[in-house]
């Protein structure tokens, strides 16, 4: 991979910088994997269609970081990077567009990891968990994914209850005590960047008055007033996923998954080392 880029794109936003996709950006830059790694937002700078001509290597893996395949994902980053698919050759250099970060095996693994640190201590069979996404009808998969996500937690049998809520369709967040029914309400905002959705929005709808975490954006929040004396019930509110150190691995996983064309064109990708073990 020495010899490859590695493109992170993310959604972005004009008000908040997406620092945790800058900081997993900066992690693996930090292990020496790729020769180069860059990021590009829809809302931000680089922009999608700029972000290629920006890097000098012929091989180039491209990871969406987004919560799910949809309109992003599907249609607007290969509209603007000009890919013709999950393989694109433009002269001498091969783009590899990989499956986003929200699709990886581990997401579950660590939204659970985010609820036990959010609410120490607190036994799950007393626990409704809440996984918040935004909803609305610009992107039916990711509502879909936070579904998804919410029923495979619950299939493990670990939590009384776990369940999806959203900010603009129903079941809305705001209205969590209606639909939960056990003591302890965990929170985790099922986004993966660290925005004023999920550090100020979210809060609000909840009713939790003061702000939640002291961290700045891109931070992991580890002094949460947790818990929350609301509406007679014990409210935890946890981090997104997209602060946990863990999603730089998610990251270099979802390019060395990405399936192995003729070894005549890619050659260098059978020394893809697995993230988990690549030592920095």
């Amino acid at each position: 991979m020495k010899n490859a880029a590695l493109v992170i794109a993310a959604h972005g936003s004009t008000r908040d910088p997406d620092s945790p996709t800058l900081r997993h950006a900066e992690e693996i830059r930090r292990r020496g994997i790729f020769s180069e790694v860059v990021c590009c937002f829809w809302k931000g700078k680089p922009s999608f269609r700029e972000v290629l001509a920006m890097v000098d290597s012929r091989d180039v893996f491209v990871v969406p970081n987004f919560i799910s395949e949809g309109y992003f994902t599907r249609t607007v980053i290969p509209r603007e990077m000009g890919l013709d698919g999950p393989v694109t050759r433009r002269g001498a250099r091969t783009i590899r567009y990989c499956e986003p970060t929200g699709n990886h095996e581990r997401i579950a693994d660590l939204l659970l990891a985010e609820a036990r640190r959010a609410a120490p201590g607190v036994p799950p069979s007393e626990t409704s968990l809440l996984l918040v996404g935004h909803g609305s009808g610009l992107d039916a998969n990711s509502a879909a994914s936070a579904r998804h996500q919410a029923a495979r937690i619950a299939g493990t049998g670990l939590y009384a209850e776990v369940l999806a809520a959203y900010m603009e369709e129903p079941p809305l967040i705001k209205e969590w005590d209606a639909f939960t029914s056990r003591p302890n309400v965990v929170v985790v905002p099922f986004f993966l960047s660290d925005g004023l959705h999920a550090r100020h929005d979210i809060p609000a709808l909840l009713g939790i008055r003061e702000e939640p975490a002291a961290a700045g954006a891109g931070q992991r929040n580890d002094s949460q007033r947790n818990p929350h004396p609301l509406r007679g019930r014990q409210l935890y509110y946890g981090n997104t996923i997209a602060t946990a150190p863990e999603f730089a691995d998610i990251i270099l996983d979802q390019a060395a998954k990405f399936p192995e064309p003729p070894v005549s064109s890619a050659p260098f990708l059978k020394g893809i080392p697995d993230p988990r073990t690549a030592s920095g």
